[in-house]
């Protein structure tokens, strides 16, 4: 039982080829499962219990699993549009009358991936394979909402999932070596995550504290509307980590699109809340948006529109702040818009998850 701390993954731009298991990357919490008799525990990345945050996937667990057993996996929350990394992160957050609103209105689910302990046998000292083939035997009959992860030793296969799952949840692709033993905290196994890019609008800037641009505010243009109302610009995140001198040259660049920023922004309510009162008045999208800018922002007149690029689009939004790649001035405000970051799930997802 724990404390145990999950088995990480160092990042690569290619598959590596050789004997290794490739799986799907999921975008979701990481979780260790203990199981002892009636007792289940739920245990994320550095020890973080989690076990009171999703008190539905206790239930399954307990009538699905083995009575003594240790899992890892990875917590998703699977929608029509793929699977939300915002509704898992909102969960951890919740008090527990919230928990028990949010476990019904958007249950989790659970993605098996590895066996760490079954009955009375410690098995990280086994090599993947055996442990592979020991969970395909025990776990083999999971079902919906526990999951046991695709899988392949093709890499062919794994590299074709990479070039075709994109988006809505899928990371990227995993690459375990098959002679590997769990090795709890080490960066022994290999992802290879989706790197993609977009253009969007620069909708504003925030000052860092010792001079100088530290994000730019982004935005994108809904698509048209069937009844011909103008596309609305949408706040969508940042782009952030530049240097000291790419800071001081930013910021250059800027004041010129500086005048009437504020009387012409396409955001008067979030640019008055994130200027005057902060982030609390905020409701959606927009509190958790305002939250990362909140301090001193500077409104951009919406003329500019920069290349970047990115891993996570997800709730609208990037998750993470966006990487700055040039300046597109040959490029509309106005072309910058959502069907670019559009990824809908591939024909598998509902067989995957039809509990969406």
């Amino acid at each position: 039982m724990p404390p145990l701390r999950p088995m990480l993954a160092k990042a690569s731009k290619d598959l590596p080829a050789g004997d290794f298991l490739y799986e799907p990357k999921w975008d979701g919490l990481r979780c260790l499962v203990f199981r002892d008799g009636d007792t289940i525990e739920l245990l994320g990345r550095n020890e973080k219990p989690l076990t009171r945050f999703f008190p539905e996937v206790v239930g399954y667990l307990l009538e699905q699993l083995p009575p003594h057993c240790v899992i890892d996996g990875e917590l998703l929350i699977a929608t029509k549009s793929g699977l939300d990394f915002d509704r898992l992160s909102q969960r951890i957050q919740s008090t527990a009358e919230q928990v028990e609103q949010l476990a019904q209105s958007a249950s989790a689910s659970l993605m098996v991936f590895d066996l760490l302990a079954l009955g009375d046998k410690d098995l990280r000292a086994e090599p993947l394979a055996e442990r592979r083939r020991l969970l395909l035997e025990s776990f083999g009959q999971l079902q919906s909402p526990l999951h046991l992860t695709p899988a392949t030793v093709d890499g062919a296969v794994a590299q074709e999932w990479y070039d075709r799952f994109q988006g809505s949840g899928f990371d990227g692709v995993m690459a375990k070596p098959l002679e590997g033993t769990y090795a709890e905290d080490k960066r022994t196994q290999i992802k290879v995550k989706h790197h993609q890019t977009a253009d969007c609008v620069v909708a504003g800037y925030r000052v860092h504290p010792e001079g100088g641009v530290t994000s730019l505010l982004l935005g994108l243009y809904e698509d048209a509307a069937e009844d011909g109302a103008e596309p609305q610009l949408q706040p969508v995140g940042l782009c952030s980590g530049f240097s000291a001198s790419q800071r001081r040259t930013l910021a250059a660049e800027l004041t010129d699109y500086e005048e009437g920023g504020h009387a012409l922004h396409p955001w008067p309510d979030l640019t008055h809340a994130v200027l005057h009162s902060g982030p609390q008045g905020m409701e959606g999208r927009n509190k958790a948006w305002a939250a990362a800018i909140s301090g001193e922002w500077v409104p951009l007149r919406c003329e500019l529109v920069v290349e970047l690029t990115y891993e996570n689009f997800t709730s609208e939004r990037f998750r993470q702040a966006a990487r700055f790649v040039r300046w597109r001035p040959d490029k509309s405000p106005t072309e910058c818009r959502f069907d670019q970051v559009d990824h809908p799930p591939p024909p598998e997802y509902e067989t995957l998850f039809p509990e969406a």
